[in-house]
């Protein structure tokens, strides 16, 4: 130490180094001017730069790449405050690592009344600081998941789920993402990818605002991707393992990019870490999510890409129960669609008019169903129903309660009694599916028209000229519970008379009773056009806007003028 140096301390310089020179906390002593009058051997040691060639220098001259906070230090100076300081970054004794932090106390010091200086003490708290930016991480980490739940998966359809993957890992753990998906197996025809090729259906994808023009560019959802043999994406499938990549060359940006075209956009937009993780459910690959950070957000670590494939992992499964649920409402429409085709009028002078609306494009198709057929003597029968219950089952259940009506309306029969041996048919055949029915067997020639129900709601008639009729029909119980006791009900049904029949989920309301619901039915009125399709057009209208379940409904009517003693055209009863 030079005399100059030794003469500017405020303490003498022999008494300070038998004081801290052989503690193992980093002591430094520094003049108004912020440069070093003592530096300490721990100092020294923890600065990477002799004790010696301190002195006389400032901390930014000595180690360039610490933030000392020196704006705090001169407040110490001015009032005299002791302050506690947390400076970070590297010294030449950390090398190229990481960042490193220092914890600090400064007080000033005083001699005569006069401020020379002032001393600070310092720790390193590296790893202090490290573990609690892991557990503030965890926290994040945790909170991250545990809204998840919430936010992913609100619905069943599978597109809706990707996106809200997509957008609910931005900006948390990404800077861009896009969660890709193989195409269904069913449904939308997709032209063979080439061999070694892996092609996906892109389903969501979500960026930083100052990225989301970009990258929109590269595709949006709906679009098909393909990607090259031994890339990130279809490694990932095939191992069913996260693919982290740190893209600090060209060549490693191409394994993240479906071709080499994009690696020069990718550089642009500063892409430098990507993490790919696998969506999988039940053990079958149903595509993968895939996170990039850019710019100055830091790369992905292992812990990033745990919370990725717990994110994933719940996403898929939510996926899954989507791709399940829309291939089965598929059948079930197809299904639907194929019993409901619009049935033939059972005879010229008959009009028959029909609709099937769905509660909605994510409901469950339900069992609601209707028929017309004809039977002799100028009469014919209409028949409506509802199986209790949603899905599959419900179609099927359907078909076999239409196929086994149609038999028994070959025996002529009342519509009570085709209801009895139906129930009985339906109680003896195994079925666990109730259902709700109403036949109408409608007579040309005597104008009546004989109605039974089997816990279906009544009728309505709407008489030329007139308002609705609701009829009081006698309910029996549900068919296939084996019970019987139905009952049929004769109506007055001249030529022009309207009979409308229809489902539950026409005027059923959650919170109302059902016969004030039904009672509303009594306004109904034929159109100016006096057609039947616009009487239902005008009846979904105004009943199923908010409708929660399926609708069925069937109109029909005897025109006015016709001969009742034409002779029936013969035709084919299926």
């Amino acid at each position: 130490m030079s005399a100059e140096v030794e003469d500017a301390l405020p303490y003498d310089a022999a008494a300070l180094t038998a004081l801290v020179g052989s503690t193992l906390a980093a002591v430094g002593v520094l003049d108004p001017g912020l440069r070093y009058l003592y530096v300490n051997p721990a100092l020294a040691r923890l600065n990477g730069i002799p004790a010696a060639d301190h002195l006389g220098r400032t901390i930014a001259e000595v180690v360039p790449d610490v933030d000392a906070h020196e704006d705090m230090l001169r407040r110490v100076i001015a009032d005299g405050r002791p302050r506690e300081v947390t400076a970070s970054g590297r010294t030449s004794a950390t090398g190229s690592g990481g960042t490193r932090y220092w914890h600090g106390v400064y007080h000033r010091l005083e001699r005569h009344g006069r401020v020379v200086g002032l001393v600070g003490i310092l720790l390193e708290v590296t790893a202090s600081v490290q573990q609690q930016e892991r557990l503030e991480q965890a926290r994040r980490h945790l909170a991250l998941l545990d809204t998840a739940a919430t936010s992913i998966g609100t619905t069943l359809d599978m597109n809706t789920t990707c996106r809200e993957l997509a957008e609910f890992v931005v900006p948390d753990l990404a800077d861009a993402a896009s969660v890709e998906i193989f195409p269904p197996e069913v449904g939308q025809s997709v032209r063979p990818a080439p061999p070694g090729v892996t092609r996906l259906r892109r389903a969501g994808m979500a960026a930083l605002p100052r990225l989301k023009r970009a990258v929109q560019r590269f595709g949006g959802p709906g679009e098909y991707v393909d990607y090259q043999e031994g890339g990130a994406i279809p490694r990932c499938i095939a191992t069913n393992q996260p693919v982290l990549i740190n893209m600090y060359s060209d060549e490693q940006i191409l394994v993240s990019a479906p071709n080499r075209e994009r690696v020069a956009a990718y550089r642009a937009l500063g892409f430098h870490s990507s993490c790919v993780v696998p969506l999988t459910a039940r053990g079958m690959p149903l595509g993968t999510m895939t996170l990039v950070r850019a710019g100055e957000s830091p790369a992905f670590t292992e812990d990033d890409v745990v919370v990725a494939r717990e994110l994933a992992g719940r996403a898929a499964v939510d996926l899954d129960h989507a791709s399940r649920y829309t291939r089965e409402r598929g059948i079930a429409l197809e299904l639907q669609r194929s019993l409901l085709s619009e049935p033939y009028e059972p005879h010229p002078h008959v009009e028959v008019a029909t609709r099937y609306l769905a509660s909605g494009p994510g409901a469950m198709v339900g069992g609601d169903w209707f028929d017309v057929l004809p039977l002799s003597d100028a009469r014919h029968l209409k028949a409506i129903g509802d199986v209790m219950g949603h899905g599959v089952e419900a179609a099927v259940a359907m078909s076999h309660y239409r196929s086994m009506l149609r038999i028994l309306a070959v025996d002529e029969l009342p519509p009570h009694r085709i209801l009895e041996q139906l129930d009985r048919m339906v109680e003896k055949s195994g079925f666990d599916r109730a259902a709700t029915c109403l036949l109408a067997i409608v007579d040309r020639i005597h104008g009546v028209c004989q109605v039974a129900s089997a816990g279906h709601l009544p009728p309505v008639f709407i008489d030329p000229g007139a308002g609705a009729r609701i009829i009081d029909v006698p309910v029996g119980p549900p068919l296939g519970t084996g019970v019987g006791g139905y009952e049929s009900a004769i109506v007055p049904c001249g030529p022009g008379s309207v009979l409308f029949i229809y489902t539950d989920g026409l005027v059923e309301r959650r919170g109302e009773d059902i016969d004030v619901s039904v009672a509303r039915l009594a306004g109904l009125r034929m159109p100016a056009s006096g057609l039947l399709n616009d009487l239902l057009d005008e009846v979904l209208e105004r009943f199923g806007q908010d409708a929660e379940d399926d609708i069925a409904v069937l109109a029909s009517r005897i025109r006015q003028g016709a001969d009742p003693l034409l002779v029936q055209l013969p035709l084919d009863q299926e």
